[in-house]
């Protein structure tokens, strides 16, 4: 499945900034679009793969950082390729994190 097409598709300006946010911001928002895309594949394909995760479960097993995880969470529960499972994981620092899953999996 493309999956940057059907996000481009439903989403072709998912809001990245907000209106009052500076240029910069905005130019981050269009340099990170078709990476989103591809980060989005990995996500889906890992909980595919391993079932049920947190965020820093998804980092360890893709080799994606933290930081771009989370980001694109939101964004794939968003577009209804995952949700949350309603459980909570232990992160790397011992914290409680909330666990995704994609729809394919109870």
């Amino acid at each position: 499945m493309d999956y940057k097409r059907m996000f481009d598709r439903i989403f072709p300006d998912f809001p990245r900034v907000r209106t009052t946010d500076p240029i910069t911001s905005f130019e981050a928002a269009e340099a990170i679009k078709p990476v989103a895309s591809q980060h989005h594949q990995i996500i889906l394909e890992c909980l595919q793969t391993h079932g049920a995760l947190g965020k820093d479960g998804i980092s360890a097993l893709t080799n994606l950082d933290g930081n771009q995880v989370a980001r694109r969470l939101n964004e794939m529960k968003v577009l209804g390729l995952i949700h949350l499972t309603g459980k909570t994981v232990k992160s790397n620092s011992g914290r409680n994190e909330r666990e995704w899953s994609c729809h394919t999996q109870t």
